[in-house]
């Protein structure tokens, strides 16, 4: 049974940085394309950043240049590392399990946590 718990998310500036945080349990995030979607309030969920199996990394265009999504075999985890964060950013950010890596792009799977709130505001 795939389980992923988020952590890390919090208030911060405007300018701030932020590492979101996801434990992983059944799936091996060595072997499988992750991902870190994100939804605020009234808006779709979208993509934040995905890792493919070798590594490989797709970013959604409005953070490309100020995250970077890691994996750690060892640890069995996902992280996301957010710098020079926006108030747009504001929004519940979720960890995806064993997607698929399509054409340099990660599309989710139905593996889903519980998500992680972040919030940028002054």
């Amino acid at each position: 049974q795939v389980h992923l718990v988020e952590s890390g998310g919090a208030l911060v500036q405007p300018g701030g940085s932020l590492t979101l945080s996801c434990i992983v349990s059944g799936i091996p995030v060595r072997n499988n394309p992750m991902g870190w979607y994100r939804q605020a309030p009234g808006k779709e969920r979208e993509l934040v950043a995905g890792i493919s199996s070798a590594g490989l990394r797709d970013y959604g265009d409005s953070v490309k240049g100020r995250v970077i999504i890691d994996k750690d075999g060892l640890r069995n985890t996902v992280t996301l590392r957010m710098s020079n964060l926006k108030p747009e950013d504001t929004a519940t950010y979720l960890c995806n399990a064993g997607g698929a890596w399509i054409n340099g792009h990660y599309i989710a799977s139905s593996y889903w946590g519980q998500g992680t709130q972040v919030t940028v505001s002054s």
